[in-house]
């Protein structure tokens, strides 16, 4: 008989988040996080999305064997200000054993029913910084530290339990070598020149800082037509930029503005943090910062995590003016792979955005939904 309970001290919720390094122990592939940074993340008075949000952490026991997890969310914004009753879902993993998907999956819906909730949507994450999707394709290539990595099983349990694909979003990787200058260098001088812009490079975290809220801004208002886009808040603001720009190059964090100074995109890409978390094993001491900072220095991968261009400013070539700053960038660092997160299938001008570089597609992953 399958138990399920609701995880609530913090040795429950670190059974919850160690969970999958039982079930992926031996993967090549799955790409643990920092046990702590996790536990963070989940506590309410730690992450501010709690603010506007509510989340049960379920655990599946089989007798006294723990078996799988689940995270039900409620983002009230979603809700209230957008009118979207979603029932939200993620950090979904288990057995392969459909009693066992079956009754955390029941208990998200009871949850979801409880507050009048019209589906349920998973796995996703608080909001659209947050990790998306199960693997349907491409399980034969390492994960990231932001994305979600299964086993091909999962996906059967959703559809043996009457979820429908809801989302298809698409990762895609190049060599560095396809990034022939010859297709921005040109381009990026003229759109400086017709519409006053110029770049901003980074060398110092410290300089990054106070225009990170302007970034955040943009963020919103670039991926505001996407759909399923929960903007961020003023208070997520600052706790984004604490848990991310610090731990990112800030090489790596790209701003074009406009003659006011007003910023018209960015870009933030990040190393690739992949085998140096694998050798981690989901925690910091005491060799675990030795190689995320080693990898930070070193890796010769990078992973574009966002880009985002005020609509004003969209399909008039601006990211030329980013990939040429890039481009010099990797060029110097010797990088030899680029790698961009999941992509919404139905945002064809992203896909226009990187045609020069003959991407291939390596993963595909979707998220599932089910009607309350």
């Amino acid at each position: 008989m399958i138990t399920i309970v609701e995880a609530k001290t913090k040795a429950e919720l670190k059974q919850f988040v160690k969970f999958p390094f039982s079930i992926y122990k031996n993967s090549p592939y799955w790409v643990p996080p920092i046990i702590n940074d996790e536990l963070d993340s989940f506590n309410k008075d730690k992450n501010p999305v709690f603010k506007d949000a509510e989340a049960w952490f379920l655990l599946a026991y089989n007798g006294p064997k723990l078996v799988g997890r689940v995270a039900a969310i409620i983002n009230w914004i979603e809700i209230n200000n957008q009118k979207v009753k979603k029932m939200r879902f993620g950090w979904f993993d288990f057995v392969d054993d459909t009693n066992v998907s079956e009754a955390l999956l029941k208990r998200v819906e009871e949850i979801g029913r409880e507050h009048k909730l019209e589906f349920m949507e998973g796995p996703v994450g608080f909001s659209n910084l947050d990790k998306v999707g199960v693997v349907t394709e491409g399980y034969d290539h390492i994960g990231s530290m932001i994305t979600w990595y299964n086993h091909p099983y999962y996906v059967k349990h959703y559809e043996r339990l009457g979820f429908v694909k809801e989302k298809e979003y698409l990762e895609n990787k190049f060599p560095f070598a396809n990034a022939k200058p010859e297709f921005f260098e040109r381009i990026q001088g003229l759109i400086k020149k017709r519409y006053n812009l110029r770049e901003i490079n980074f060398t110092k975290t410290k300089d990054v800082m106070p225009l990170a809220d302007k970034m955040f801004d943009l963020f919103n208002e670039s991926y505001a037509s996407l759909s399923s886009f929960v903007p961020i808040n003023d208070i997520q603001k600052e706790h984004f930029k604490q848990k991310y720009i610090s731990f990112i190059n800030p090489e790596y964090i790209k701003f074009v503005v406009d003659k006011d100074d007003n910023l018209v995109a960015f870009s933030i890409v990040m190393p690739s943090f992949s085998k140096a978390l694998q050798k981690s094993k989901g925690k910091l001491f005491p060799f675990g910062a030795y190689h995320l900072l080693k990898a930070k220095k070193q890796s010769k991968d990078v992973i574009f995590y966002l880009i985002g261009v005020h609509p004003e400013y969209q399909n008039k070539g601006v990211t030329a003016i980013i990939f040429n700053e890039y481009y010099k960038t990797f060029k110097d660092k010797g990088i030899e792979n680029c790698i961009r997160t999941p992509e919404l299938e139905e945002n064809t001008a992203i896909r226009q955005l990187w045609k020069n570089f003959d991407p291939k597609i390596f993963r595909r992953r979707r998220t599932y939904r089910k009607n309350l």
